[in-house]
């Protein structure tokens, strides 16, 4: 974890966060007092795509036939 003063650190803002994509924690403080701290963005998660799994799953021809272990509950 680097702590590095806010003079510094407007010098030197694309190293910095170069350093901080590359899991480098750093914060800027500024009178000894932390006031930021560069943490990389997440990517955006993407939805899934209707009918992306178009073939992928299949159902035999009976699935919704009565179960043979609840015929007897059914008559």
């Amino acid at each position: 974890m680097q702590h590095i003063p806010l003079t510094e650190a407007s010098k030197n803002l694309p190293d910095l966060i170069e350093a901080a994509l590359g899991g480098e924690e750093i914060i800027i403080i500024k009178d000894n007092q932390p006031l930021v701290k560069l943490t990389p963005v997440s990517p955006l998660k993407h939805r899934p795509k209707y009918g992306s799994a178009k073939g992928l799953v299949t159902m035999s021809d009976d699935f919704d036939e009565p179960l043979e272990d609840f015929k007897e509950y059914m008559e």
